[in-house]
């Protein structure tokens, strides 16, 4: 699968892609609870073109969607698209925005103020809540709300952990403590914002609900993903060894079964 250069991806989404996206995940939940949000599949997506080798839709849709294995089969147990129109449209929205980040992380920049640099489509829930009215945040008072960024990095970490094996360290300790590092900056954001916060996400001028350590962890992490993304593509697809059969010994049995020893059969 070939990533596109940042000429030629495609349209970025607009809301109303983010919006269709939304809603037929939603659909999805009522057919399985454990359907995430677009943020995480977000992340999750960042760690999909970072992995060595590329992992088809058919692999990553059953692990993380919980579809069975045709999509838009229903299944006894599980979740599937509610039609092939669904379906299409759903592959259709993540293929352009895999597209869109597969040429940010290709572009070089310097600094994540390019307007070419990897933006993850995040949402500030608690610069969401604050914002509302004291009636209706009430209705969220009860209910633990993620820190900024954290669901992308969850989302991220998933794929990292249901395939390790493209994951696992390289022989090169360089490299793979390279890998390990840019790993911890993302694992960070997968921890609760506990510092003072100083700025609004979601609204400008609105209630605090972001710390300034929390926006450095986030560019932090950002650059990680710039970093594993640039060492999958270096290492490419993990190569089994060849493992070559035992040679029998020249006075062992040949193995063709002749009775004959093996350097007076087929080692002659």
């Amino acid at each position: 699968m070939t990533e596109p250069t940042p000429e030629s991806a495609p349209d970025a989404l607009d809301y109303e892609d983010y919006d269709a996206l939304d809603a037929i995940l939603d659909d999805l939940r009522t057919r399985g609870d454990e359907v995430p949000q677009w943020e995480f599949c977000e992340g999750a997506m960042a760690a999909l073109l970072c992995t060595r080798r590329p992992i088809e839709p058919a692999e990553w849709l059953t692990v993380l969607l919980g579809t069975g294995p045709l999509p838009t089969a229903p299944q006894d147990e599980g979740t599937h698209f509610s039609n092939t129109a669904q379906y299409e449209r759903f592959m259709e929205l993540w293929s352009r925005r895999q597209a869109e980040v597969a040429a940010s992380l290709a572009a070089p920049v310097d600094t994540l103020e390019d307007e070419r640099s990897y933006h993850p489509e995040l949402m500030d829930v608690r610069g969401a809540v604050a914002a509302l009215s004291e009636e209706e945040r009430a209705d969220f008072q009860d209910q633990e709300l993620p820190a900024y960024a954290q669901v992308w990095a969850l989302g991220f970490m998933f794929v990292v952990e249901n395939w390790g094996e493209e994951w696992e360290p390289p022989r090169d300790k360089d490299t793979a403590a390279w890998i390990d590092e840019a790993l911890e900056r993302i694992v960070a954001l997968t921890e609760d914002d506990t510092d003072k916060p100083t700025v609004n996400m979601h609204v400008e001028d609105g209630p605090p609900s972001v710390s300034d350590d929390r926006l450095n962890a986030f560019g932090a992490a950002i650059w990680a993903v710039y970093d594993l993304h640039q060492i999958g593509k270096s290492l490419g697809p993990r190569v089994e060894p060849v493992r070559k059969e035992a040679t029998p010994g020249r006075n062992d049995p040949c193995p063709c079964g002749s009775g004959k020893k093996y350097k007076k059969c087929h080692g002659a």
